[in-house]
């Protein structure tokens, strides 16, 4: 359901939307809760990337993205 979400918006708002980039956090969140780490990792990346070059580094969502990677990390 995550994937049909990400590629719904990615079509209709682009992929550097921030609900897309919210899309690709909550579907690394959910790869994450499978036990794929690495597939996670990319996922939290992209999103970081895209929130650090659309929303700036300081903001909330750039933030809690970072917090996001790392989790994945730590596990």
């Amino acid at each position: 359901m995550h994937r049909r979400a990400l590629e719904g918006s990615k079509k209709v708002l682009g992929p550097e939307h921030p609900y897309t980039l919210t899309s690709v956090s909550k579907l690394g969140s959910v790869l994450s809760s499978q036990g794929k780490y690495e597939e996670a990792e990319a996922m939290h990346r992209r999103a970081l990337e895209g929130y650090k070059k659309v929303l700036r580094p300081e903001h909330p969502h750039t933030l809690i993205s970072i917090g996001n990677l790392a989790l994945v990390l730590n596990s």
